[in-house]
């Protein structure tokens, strides 16, 4: 009886382990700078299987990151996002396309309207599957444009999310957003770029 009792504790044992682990690989994150935090934030939100985004700092010098430290430039720092998602409604490898639609790759330390390091464009990978994914998408970004790709691919470093007044901004200020986006240019430059959007022209 013991032995029986012993043998149905490890079995249950191994489900409610098991059940973890899928419960864990039902959410994964993916970390994409693409100069205003602002607008990646909002591009990322209309994807299916997106689960989250928050605005942040990444690998940057300093411990800590503020705005007023990072956007005066010299920490090191990159605005950036932090996605959340569910890789059994969109993969990593789909991010990545959506991502270098998002961007001018062609460009280094700059994105559009802003100029410095802190909005230069970076791909954060946390596993060497991630960042073998990145590389062969970098490849062939280049191979596609036929011109140089200065999108970083680096190591995640420890994500300091933005105050709370830049998340979900698009939202919160969308008469601001949209001239902020407007005024930047980026949409005029990414269909220079890429061309128009599924949908349109």
């Amino acid at each position: 009886m013991r032995r029986l009792i012993l043998g149905l504790a490890l079995f249950l044992g191994a489900l409610v382990s098991t059940g973890g682990a899928q419960a864990q690989r039902a959410q994964e994150k993916a970390v994409f700078a693409g100069g205003c935090f602002w607008c990646t934030e909002s591009d990322f939100d209309k994807v299916p299987g997106v689960l989250a985004t928050v605005s942040g700092y990444i690998a940057g010098k300093a411990s800590t990151a503020t705005y007023a430290q990072v956007s005066a430039g010299g920490t090191g720092h990159a605005e950036a996002v932090e996605i959340t998602y569910d890789p059994a409604k969109v993969s990593y490898q789909q991010l990545l396309d959506i991502y270098w639609r998002s961007i001018d790759p062609t460009v280094k330390d700059a994105q559009f309207c802003d100029r410095g390091d802190q909005y230069r464009s970076a791909i954060f990978v946390r596993n060497a599957e991630d960042k073998k994914l990145a590389e062969a998408s970098k490849q062939k970004v280049a191979a596609e444009l036929k011109k140089p790709v200065y999108t970083q691919i680096a190591d995640a470093t420890p994500f300091y999310p933005a105050e709370e007044y830049h998340q979900d901004f698009y939202k919160k200020n969308p008469t601001k957003y949209k001239f902020y986006r407007w005024n930047c240019g980026r949409d005029q430059r990414l269909e220079q770029i890429w061309g128009p959007k599924k949908g349109e022209g």
